[in-house]
């Protein structure tokens, strides 16, 4: 069986010589790449439950992960995965993703919580952000319940996911969610300076005059949530430039080194050192009891 350094070594020269635009090829590839691993680590929570309703539609639905060892109320984390914008899913049968968050937030004390939400471009800006807020309001109100405390509620999103986190902090959703803390990886969030394209058109729309009024960025900086804002070492040109527009307004920047847009969030749990670790003392630090 191969060694857990020759596996490292093996999958981080893999990412390296792979395009690093974002294709369906590169997604089933970095799946791909890490599967065997998060199957060999086990990649479920010990308990989850499926497909709870936190709204009308059929896309309002999300699986809290959790573990009957808790003894009191934990730490919350909600994630937002990607899709951009028109497609992704809490939950893909037979593959690890993105039940592997479950299991990273579980394993460290922490229930977790994934997310779909309306997809473009059937539902357009602000549905994103409208399903976010209205997923923490769910929360909030239900995770008691589950064993985790509505007061220590970390808000996170990737991609597209990330996008809909920052616009429901911006408060696009309706009234800003009642969270301590927010992670934006790899999102976006200066529409204007953003790359013009079929699928942020599908979402936000194709008229560049209203992107002032729906991009996120400026309310970032005094939406009242500390936050962390991540960006793949070999992301595209697009999200570096998204990051080193919203670095400003976050309190903990990561540049999440050897991995590209894909490999950056479903490595989670394999290789943490470059964004799980910084992801975990973050989440520790706002939902530490002292500062609830």
């Amino acid at each position: 069986m191969t060694s857990p350094s020759e596996y490292e070594y093996e999958y981080a020269e893999v990412i390296r010589q792979t395009p690093a635009e974002v294709t369906p090829e590169l997604i089933q590839n970095m799946w791909a790449l890490f599967a065997l691993a998060h199957e060999a680590r086990g990649h479920q929570a010990p308990v989850i439950e499926r497909d709870l309703a936190y709204g009308p539609d059929p896309r309002h639905r999300l699986d809290v992960h959790t573990s009957r060892a808790f003894q009191d109320p934990a730490p919350v984390l909600v994630f937002v995965q990607g899709g951009g914008f028109v497609a992704g899913d809490k939950h893909t049968p037979g593959m690890p993703y993105y039940d592997h968050i479950g299991r990273w937030a579980v394993d460290r004390g922490i229930v977790a919580v994934t997310v779909n939400y309306r997809l473009a471009p059937d539902h357009t800006f602000p549905a994103g952000a409208e399903d976010v807020t209205a997923a923490v309001d769910w929360v909030r109100t239900n995770i008691g319940a589950h064993g985790g405390d509505p007061q220590r509620i970390v808000l996170a999103g990737h991609s597209a996911g990330a996008a809909h986190v920052a616009g429901s902090l911006a408060g696009h959703g309706g009234p800003k969610p009642d969270v301590v803390a927010a992670a934006l990886l790899s999102g976006i969030y200066d529409l204007r300076e953003a790359e013009k394209n079929e699928l942020l058109s599908a979402y936000y729309g194709s008229d560049p005059s209203a992107y002032t009024a729906r991009e996120a960025l400026p309310s970032l900086h005094t939406c009242g949530v500390p936050l962390l804002a991540a960006v793949a070492e070999l992301d595209p040109p697009l999200f570096q430039a998204q990051a080193d527009a919203v670095q400003d307004a976050a309190s903990v920047f990561v540049r999440v080194d050897g991995h590209n847009h894909i490999s950056e969030i479903v490595s989670l749990g394999v290789d943490d050192g470059p964004l799980g670790q910084p992801l975990l003392r973050f989440i520790e630090e706002h939902t530490a009891r002292s500062a609830a």
